[in-house]
């Protein structure tokens, strides 16, 4: 490996360190359940290009598979959580589209 490779794949690393570290602080501490899924996918992120990395450095492809894997996992729960906090807001209308007109407070464009 060329010096230049090396000198890059350290400072790679050692970001890629502080955003792990970043991340684990942000689902410990939260404070909201949002807020940790989102530190959860930075975490999946993190650890997907940490793979990256391991297989540029070494310049092998045994861990393409795991890059997938998190990358879906970290996609299915994203859309699951977010459908799931989306529900419990009490207040929140889905879609405008989906009001019929005359029943809220909300005006419709005619009458705007």
């Amino acid at each position: 490996m060329t010096p230049p490779l090396l000198v890059a794949a350290w400072a790679g690393g050692a970001l890629l360190l502080i955003g792990a570290v970043a991340s684990v602080y942000r689902i410990v501490k939260g404070p909201s359940l949002l807020d940790r899924v989102v530190a959860t996918d930075v975490l999946l992120v993190v650890l997907s290009s940490a793979l990256v990395l391991d297989m540029a450095v070494r310049e092998h492809t045994d861990t393409v598979i795991l890059v997938l894997l998190a990358a879906a996992v970290g996609f299915l729960g994203s859309v699951t959580v977010a459908r799931f906090v989306e529900d419990r807001r009490p207040d929140h209308p889905q879609e405008e589209n989906a009001l019929v007109p005359g029943t809220s407070d909300v005006p419709t464009r005619e009458e705007a």
